[in-house]
């Protein structure tokens, strides 16, 4: 392992949540929570101020609302968050050619392999100038670990969140780690931590005194070796800036059991064609197709067939997946499925199966791949507004969905760079409404000093509503994962603020316990990790919250959900 702390890792704070509420100076400094919103959604990303109601990531959203009832809940909008994933992904790749990227929001850097640090004091100031790269670009912010091994960085990125930079000297990480939970340590979950736990073990220490010989007879050999040297701070990964991609497959989770077995063939082609038109766009090929599918009862199957070679032809695929549904029992219905390929190559060859299915034209093959066009196209009549996506209005101007049902949408019409909207309802067909893209977070140059004014005026259509969506979200997990941190750990901490690197600790904060659903978290009743380098922003006066504001837009009463 390394002789400084020249691995960074840096974790975006509450990522989707805080794009959602960047763009909308309404949701600043509210509780927002973006996920699937149907029966079966799931939270993907809660803001800092949901999480004080106890909201967190892969939350049933149902829970979700019961905890925080006054939150807004939006639908996830991928496009804007890769956009903004990548403005962040490039300032990592200027620090250093070896930047592994974990999601849309998450990353490591070799720093020493980009001759950015080489001790303690080059890697905090890297690390210092980041954070402020990062939001003078995106306007949001992102906390930052500094160590000598990307598990420690990690980790120190965690006891940095919100906004906050952590930095571990190299000879401090046994003290620091040995009265840490177990579930602090990757690879230990929920069911590994039960085990230990059974064990008489429940810290790193502890875990460290059993001696590998007993890790090794309790969790098997690949993982109790494993185990033992990560409790010794031992961890020699590097950074790799490119990771092979395993496998391609898409999803569904559907808001009511599917019974009728044709609807659930005609499903499976309809995924078939998905996940191969995400294979093409990736320039790959697969021999090995796989269906899953999780049944009314929550029992999970999975079924896999390979084929003599590579292909990425729509049929193939189609014609294996439907041969794996004929072994599948469906009857009760089925709450999810999921078709992808793996053994992946980034060639084709000619296959035999669509051979012996007869011989194809090219619209023949390429035909099924028009049927989802009613899915995202609807008629005028039948247009969906998700709740939290922008439109326009040809009088009003840039708005966002608040809400929609009984034929009816809720906008509220402002901009990430204008005071709070105004809110009118319109018919859902309106001809003067349509969807719209996105606005930057951060104004151009030229429109800095020139901020927008406050659109519409409140009449008769006003209404206030609690941010949802209308019925059809098919959304329930989100492929992306967003660390989740809680608020109030720096209320209790003596902050002081340096002139350079912004406010700081002097030399001590908390060590992480393990949150069993968001990975390590850090609480004012852990103990110390010695000589830390903290750099964390002071609590805000009135509401003692750490989470970034926008004090150039005032905030705003929560208006009660409509009638």
């Amino acid at each position: 392992m390394r002789t400084a702390p020249t691995i960074l890792h840096l974790d975006m704070d509450a990522f989707f949540a805080s794009v959602e509420q960047a763009s909308k100076p309404s949701l600043r400094g509210k509780a927002v929570v973006v996920g699937g919103l149907g029966p079966r959604g799931v939270v993907a990303t809660a803001s800092y101020e949901a999480r004080v109601f106890g909201v967190h990531s892969a939350m049933p959203m149902g829970q979700a609302r019961r905890l925080a009832p006054n939150a807004a809940y939006l639908v996830p909008r991928f496009e804007l968050y890769r956009t903004i994933s990548e403005q962040v992904m490039r300032l990592l790749r200027a620090l250093s050619p070896l930047v592994e990227p974990l999601s849309l929001d998450e990353a490591f850097v070799d720093l020493e392999a980009g001759g950015t640090a080489w001790d303690a004091d080059s890697a905090r100031l890297a690390g210092a100038k980041l954070r402020a790269d990062i939001r003078s670009v995106t306007g949001l912010t992102g906390s930052v670990g500094l160590a000598a091994s990307k598990m420690l960085a990690k980790i120190a990125s965690e006891e940095a969140k919100p906004d906050g930079l952590v930095l571990i000297p190299p000879g401090t990480e046994r003290a620091m780690l040995e009265p840490m939970s177990v579930r602090t340590l990757p690879g230990v979950g929920p069911a590994t931590g039960d085990h230990l736990r059974r064990a008489g073990i429940t810290t790193v220490g502890e875990l460290a005194e059993a001696g590998e010989d007993e890790l090794v007879r309790l969790l098997g050999k690949a993982h109790g070796h494993a185990l033992y040297a990560m409790a010794l701070a031992r961890d020699e990964r590097p950074v790799v800036a490119e990771r092979e991609t395993k496998s391609v497959s898409v999803e569904d989770t559907y808001d009511v059991d599917i019974h009728d077995r044709t609807r659930v063939g005609m499903e499976v082609q309809r995924l078939a064609d998905r996940c191969v038109r995400r294979l093409r766009g990736s320039g790959l090929s697969g021999r090995t197709i796989v269906l899953k599918v999780r049944r009314y009862d929550f029992s999970t199957l999975t079924r896999s067939e390979t084929l003599r070679g590579p292909t990425d032809d729509p049929a193939v695929v189609r014609e294996a997946a439907a041969r794996l549904l004929d072994l599948v029992d469906t009857t009760g219905g089925v709450r999810l499925l999921g078709v992808g390929v793996s053994g992946l190559a980034d060639y084709t060859q000619e296959d035999l199966f669509a051979q012996a299915a007869g011989d194809r034209t090219d619209e023949d093959v390429e035909e099924p791949e028009a049927e989802p066009a009613e899915e995202h196209r609807p008629a005028p009549g039948e247009r969906r507004w998700p709740a939290g996506h922008d439109v326009r209005h040809t009088e009003y101007g840039h708005g966002w969905v608040q809400g929609s049902g009984l034929g009816r949408v809720t906008v509220r019409f402002e901009t990430p760079y204008s005071e709070t909207g105004r809110v009118r309802t319109f018919p859902v067909d309106d001809p003067d409404l349509a969807p719209a893209d996105p606005l930057p977070l951060v104004p151009p140059v030229a429109t800095v000093a020139t901020v927008a004014r406050r659109p519409g005026t409140a009449g008769a259509g006003h209404m206030d509503a609690d941010v949802e969506t209308g019925p059809g979200s098919d959304a329930e997990a989100c492929p992306v994962s967003d660390s989740a941190a809680r608020p109030g750990v720096d209320a209790e901490r003596g902050l002081s603020r340096d002139a350079e690197t912004g406010p700081t600790i002097p030399d001590a904060g908390t060590a992480p316990r393990r949150d069993a659903e968001n990975g390590p978290d850090f609480g004012a009743d852990t103990a110390p990790i010695p000589d830390a380098d903290v750099v964390r922003p002071a609590p805000d006066a009135k509401t003692g919250s750490t989470h970034p504001t926008h004090p150039t837009h005032p905030t705003h009463p929560t208006h009660p959900a409509p009638g």
